[in-house]
Parts: structure tokens; sequence; C-alpha cells
């Protein structure tokens, strides 16, 4: 897979020499950037509630409330991050409900509710659902229940996907007529939802987008003096790093909120609700949940398993796979990693789903995914410190305990949403397009699959939201599959590209192939062999600890999928002893 060996803009800089993955940074300096991604993560979190919960029944007097739900969330992507940074990909992902599960669950949700609306911003499917196809729910919480069986269900099938080394069989044969569509409808397919946000004050999501442009680039360069970071080991400092950069997502996020924070005390009309964004309160979200309420399974009752909620767990693992594959290359691109392995890419997997099962059996709405808004932020900062992921999973797992202090995330207002998916998605887009370059793209055949396969994973959602009666089978959870899966623009195109990039056929430098074969002898040719795979052992090994425990060979199903091949360990340990 051509995703981790091409440079990215600015990936010789200071910031990504002294804050890599495989080097820890500074304790001040890993808060900081943990605070970072914690705000995106928020964001994130934020939006997937927002969207999701109005499509449920109405809520009665003593049910859950947002809070709980959102503390619940930040508690197992908590864990997930954790699992992941450390047993999984080993990238530094943070792990949130990513949008793949939020329209299967729209789906599900509007067709257990009866007349409940889903086409506020024409990204979501219509409500009008004729008999026998709608079902009369009965309470929000019966909703939930159903929706965290098919969170459940997903989390079992991303777990067969990794183990069976499906994920990495993919990956390996994702080429970049694959990546570049992909990531491109990757970031354009949440348009909708950025300008639906920040729509509430497009002055405010224009100021956070213009601050955030201006550090990252214009000021991208710009070390201020006084932030020289002590050093958590030593009692020297590191080199200066370009602090404006470095922060380009966290200072405009807060400059911006306490800017409308001032706003609200002075009583300044700053915001601007119509009928669609009303819908979208946190009424008693905060002020009656309890400050401290550790979740655990069973609590809200056990999640249902129906055949609808098979047919669109099913739907949302496998969205929600193709989504993750393409942040792993994405976020291993923007921070110069190797390139990715097919054993880390499956132990990914496998990680994501055990944070679903999670997120499952503890009633959450949303599964686990790797965050393709922290990805890009990452880039965008070229600050790619596991240990700050680390550090901000930490605090999702102390706010997933204090549902009061996870209330206090729906104080950010909606036009940063608007602004952050901006800012951050945007970088997706323009991955996504740099992958051209590799392959030969004034080629009919390239033409026609990149042309053909955007612009069906636009036009197939658009008209499925406007009439998702029109696809019926005879057997609803069989329509509820082909809508969750038809109505996600990433796995339209990831399916499209990959079917008709590996069955048209064409040359080497119209698929994109000489740049690796190129890779390849330069490698084969290379007289320091602990180089590069040294280098993938650091990026996407097991913890060393970890590997004194394993097997010495890994030929055992499913250690086969999970771990680098014996050839590869065998080259990794004659590399060491070299180097050493």
């Amino acid at each position: 897979m051509n995703g981790g060996h091409c440079g990215a803009p600015g990936a010789g800089s200071p910031a990504l020499a002294s804050c890599s993955p495989q080097k820890m940074c500074s304790w001040m300096l890993s808060c900081c950037l943990a605070l970072q991604h914690l705000a995106v993560q928020a964001s994130l979190l934020c939006i997937f509630h927002l969207l999701l919960l109005p499509t449920l029944p109405e809520e009665p007097p003593h049910a859950q409330t947002t809070s709980e739900l959102l503390a619940r969330s930040l508690f197992a992507c908590g864990i997930s991050t954790v699992l992941q940074t450390t047993l999984g990909s080993r990238l530094p992902l943070v792990q949130i409900p990513s949008f793949e599960y939020v329209v299967p669950a729209m789906v599900l949700s509007s067709h257990l509710s009866l007349g409940a609306s889903m086409d506020r911003n024409g990204t979501a499917v219509a409500s009008t659902c004729p008999a026998p196809h709608c079902t009369i729910a009965g309470s929000r919480a019966a909703s939930l229940r159903e929706v965290s069986g098919a969170v459940l269900v997903s989390g079992l099938v991303q777990l067969v996907l990794g183990v069976s080394g499906v994920c990495g069989w993919a990956a390996r044969r994702c080429r970049p007529m694959v990546l570049a569509p992909s990531l491109s409808i990757i970031g354009l397919s949440s348009y909708k939802e950025a300008a639906f946000f920040c729509s509430t004050n497009w002055g405010v999501a224009l100021l956070l987008m213009l601050l955030a442009v201006t550090f990252s680039q214009h000021l991208g360069s710009c070390c201020l003096p006084f932030c020289a970071w002590p050093q958590a080991r030593g009692g020297f400092t590191e080199p200066l790093v370009p602090t404006l950069r470095m922060f380009s997502v966290l200072l405009p996020f807060a400059g911006v909120c306490i800017v409308c924070a001032v706003l609200s005390h002075l009583r300044v009309p700053w915001e601007s609700l119509d009928l669609a964004t009303a819908q979208l309160s946190w009424a008693n979200s905060t002020f009656h949940a309890p400050w401290l309420r550790i979740p655990y399974t069973g609590e809200w009752g056990w999640p249902l398993l129906t055949p609808r909620v098979l047919a669109v767990g099913i739907a949302m693992a496998i969205g929600c796979s193709m989504n993750s594959v393409g942040c792993y290359v994405l976020c291993g691109r923007l921070l110069r990693a190797p390139q990715l392995p097919p054993h880390a890419c499956n132990r990914g997997l496998c990680m994501e789903g055990l944070g679903s099962l999670l997120a499952g059996l503890l009633g959450a709405p949303g599964g686990t995914a790797a965050s393709i808004a922290n990805a890009c932020a990452a880039g965008l900062t070229q600050a790619g410190s596991r240990f700050s992921v680390q550090v901000s999973a930490l605090v999702c797992m102390v706010l997933g305990m204090s549902p009061r202090l996870a209330g206090l995330l729906t104080c950010i207002p909606l036009a940063v949403h608007g602004g952050v998916l901006c800012v951050t998605y945007a970088v997706a887009v323009g991955t996504g397009i740099s992958y051209f370059q590799y392959a030969d793209i004034d080629s009919g055949r390239n033409i026609f699959i990149v042309g053909f396969t955007m612009f069906m994973a636009l036009l197939v959602p658009r008209w499925l939201g406007a009439a998702p009666a029109h696809l019926a089978t005879g057997w609803v959870p069989l329509d509820l599959l082909f809508l969750s899966l038809l109505m996600v623009p990433v796995f339209l195109t990831g399916f499209l590209s990959f079917f008709l990039e590996n069955t048209v056929s064409g040359t080497l430098e119209e698929r994109g192939l000489l740049s690796d074969l190129a890779l390849r002898k330069a490698r084969a040719g290379d007289h320091h062999p602990c180089g590069d795979r040294g280098e993938d052992r650091q990026a996407y090994g097991l913890p060393a600890g970890l590997r004194r425990l394993l097997p010495s060979s890994c030929k055992a199903f499913p250690c086969c999928f999970l771990c680098p091949g014996s050839e590869e360990e065998g080259g990794e340990e004659e590399g060491g002893q070299l180097c050493a």
C-alpha cells in the first residue's frame, strides 16, 4: 500500500523530529498536545450525538441524560484509544464514533421511530417509511438498546475481519487509484454537516478557520521564545518548536470559545438558530447529572439483538473498517511513518472491534473508530506524539466517569464544531488528491475510475436520502443493510474504486505501481538492513515486554495475521544485531 513512504508537506520539520510517534515529548508539551486532541475529539463526539439523538423518540422525564451518554462514549473511546496505541496499529490515533456509525444508526432509529425526521441537512434518511417497514417504537431507552445492539454486532464483525486477516489483505491491494478517491470522499462527505453547523454563526466559524490557517500556514515557522518546554528527564530544555503551528487547532478553538463566552455573558445575540438547528438542544444535559458514576455493562439494560439490528451492525462494521484503513494510511502519510504492514492493520481493526464491543455493552449509541479529524489535526500541526494521545485517552476515561464534567462539552458553540470540521477534513481531501501524482492521471482508465467512483458516492446517498422507500426488497433487514451501506459515501467509493482498480487492465505506470517497485529496489540495495525494518518495528511493532511473551513462531492462526512474519522478525533481529 502506497501510504507511508511518501513525503508530506512539512514532514521534515523540527516539530515532527522532536515529537514523533516513536519519541516521547516533554510532559508539558505532551499535555498541551493531549488537550488539543481532546478538543477535536469532544467536538466530533458532540456532532455525533447532536445528529443522532434528535432522531430518537421523545425523552421521558426520567430517561438517561445527554451528558450520561456523552460520558459513556468518552469512557469507551478512552479505553479503545489506549488499546489502539498500545496493542493495535500503534499509530497516534484517537478513537471516536465516526460518521460511518451515524448514518446506519439514523437509518435504524428512523425505522424504529414513526414520524422522526432525519433529512435536516440532506445527509440522512427521510423518516417517512410506510407500513410494514415501520414499527412504532416504545421509549428512547428501547431505541438506544437496539442501536447499542448494532454497535455490539459491528464490534464482533470487526474482530472477525481483523483476526482473519481480511483487513490486511485488502489494505495491501489499495493502490493510489483506490486511496486517492477514497480519502478525497472521506473529507468531502462531511461538507454538509460542516455547513449545517457553521450556519449557526458563520462569523464565529470563519474566525476559527482564519486563525487556524494563519497559525499553521502563514506563521508555521514562528518559534516563540518563551516556549522552551522543560524536559521530563534531566534538567535541560529541548530546542524551540514552532508553537503556533503545533497548536494551530487548540489556540483558535480556545480563543473562539472564549470570545463566544464573553458575548454570551454580555448578552450579545451572536448565535442564530433556525428551525432545524433549534432541535439540536442539550436540554437536561449537565445540571441534573451526577458528579461521579462509573459506567458498567447492563446498567441501562442489555443491548437488543434482532434481525434488523444484525443487518445494521454489519453495515456499521463494513463502513467503519473502510474508514479506519483510510485513516491508518492518512495518518502514516501525514506523519511520514513507514509503510503500514498488514499485521498492524489487522491488530488495529481488532482493537477497534474490542472498543465497539465495550461501547455496545455500556449502552453507548456509537462504537469506536479511528478519528479522521484527529489524524488530520496531527498532520496539520505536524505533531504526532503517541504519548500525548495516550494522555488524552486517560483524560477521556476520567471524564467518562463524571457525567457532570462530560456535560460541560455541551457548552461548545455549534459554529465551533463546523469550523473544526472545515479545518480538519480539508486536510483529508488534500491528502487524497496528492495520491494522484503517483498514477498516470491523464490515462482514460484512471479518469473514468476516479470520476465514476466519486460521482456515484455523492449521487446515490443523495437519491436514497430523498426517497428511501424506493429501496424495498421485501425483507426489512435486507432493506436496512443495503440502505445503511449505500448511504455511506466511503463504502461506495472504496468498493467501486477497489473493484475497478483490480479488475480493469492497466499498465504499472497507469496504476501507480512504479513508485512501489522503485522503493523495493532501493530497499533491496540498501546496505543498512536495520533502517526500514527498525523503523517499522518502532512505529508498528508491539511493545518489547509483550513481544517476549509471544511464541517465537507466529505461524498458528490467528497470530499469523496479527504478528510480523517469521522472515520479517528474523530480518529485524539480524538488523538489530548489525546496528548494535
